[in-house]
């Protein structure tokens, strides 16, 4: 059956400060705080199509959740815990790792939710100073354990590109989300969007964002060690949509950026399988569901084999699992 994410954003809401690359509006393409309404309406189109209810959630993102003041993030919860257990299956909400406590926890386990976000951005103290994130790895580490402790899904975000990282401390901030062992991972690439300090940074020659080719490369490698440590990467990518692209100043946005990192992983994988392979005409087995992934985006691997004198024709094969790749 089909899984439904009700996504509900409270964009800003409860956050102490505004991070240097922040416009949640932006992102969300949403202003102005949620309603009862919005939130019930949401659920009940949501409940009318057919779908997985232990597979199905209410989502609260966009601001720091925890952060909301008291009887307003209660009122968010009161409104959607009537769904929960007959439409969908839990509350998934996303916060600040400084907003966590045993006080919170217990608030949120006695009104249905099951998953807890964390965005923790970077695991590197002079990043999030510099981002102006307000929290430390320490906050993010013992968050973390006490989410584990009480019975949630614990997911981490990380952003790649921010101001004053650079690839080794991108690579630090995954591993170091592998040690914590999470459920769910998001990797965001930075995007400098307008009327951001960022923004300015950017403009004043201070800030330069990766580029598109080198944030594939890189996101490519990381979704490949969250998936060989079992970790599921749920978003890659800012999705598409809201005012992105109207906000949109510089820096690392392609609507379709997880495909093209699985694309590049493929492309890696079936290199290395037949680098020593003479034949210029070459079939390769993944799984079913794989062959566009395999292919690249808009055939791009194809293309790139070509040039160096190989044909490959990419098969569906049932058996295989996700990246698995098999020459014939």
């Amino acid at each position: 059956m089909k899984h439904i994410n009700v996504s509900l954003f409270v964009p800003h809401l409860g956050c102490p400060n505004s991070c240097i690359f922040c416009n949640q509006k932006t992102i969300s393409g949403k202003c102005g705080t949620l309603t009862a309404e919005e939130i019930i309406s949401a659920a009940e189109t949501a409940a009318k199509t057919p779908h997985d209810i232990n597979n199905s959630e209410i989502a609260f993102f966009g601001g720091s959740f925890t952060a909301i003041e008291r009887e307003k993030m209660i009122f968010f919860l009161q409104t959607a815990k009537p769904y929960i257990g007959t439409y969908f299956g839990g509350i998934r909400i996303s916060t600040r790792p400084d907003c966590i406590n045993e006080e919170i926890l217990g608030i949120l386990k006695s009104y249905g939710v099951t998953a807890i976000e964390l965005g923790a951005q970077s695991m590197c103290a002079d990043v999030l100073i510099k981002n102006e994130r307000g929290h430390t790895p320490g906050d993010t580490e013992n968050a973390a354990r006490l989410i584990k402790e009480y019975g949630f899904s614990l997911g981490l975000q990380m952003m790649t590109g921010l101001y004053g990282s650079d690839e080794e401390k991108d690579r630090y901030t995954a591993e170091e989300f592998i040690r914590l062992k999470p459920d769910t991972v998001r990797i965001y690439p930075t995007v400098v969007l307008e009327n951001t300090k960022l923004e300015q940074l950017y403009k004043e020659n201070i800030y330069q964002p990766p580029r598109l080719f080198d944030s594939v490369k890189l996101c490519a490698e990381l979704l490949m060690r969250f998936h060989e440590n079992g970790i599921k990467v749920i978003r890659l990518g800012l999705h598409s949509g809201g005012n992105v692209e109207e906000g949109f100043v510089a820096g690392v946005y392609h609507p379709a950026f997880r495909e093209l990192c699985e694309g590049e992983i493929y492309k890696k994988i079936i290199e290395e399988k037949i680098a020593f392979c003479e034949d210029t005409d070459i079939r390769v087995l993944v799984a079913s569901g794989e062959i566009s992934k395999a292919n690249g985006h808009k055939g791009v691997n194809r293309e790139y084999f070509r040039k160096k004198g190989k044909n490959i024709k990419v098969l569906g094969d049932s058996t295989l699992g996700q990246y698995n790749v098999i020459i014939i």
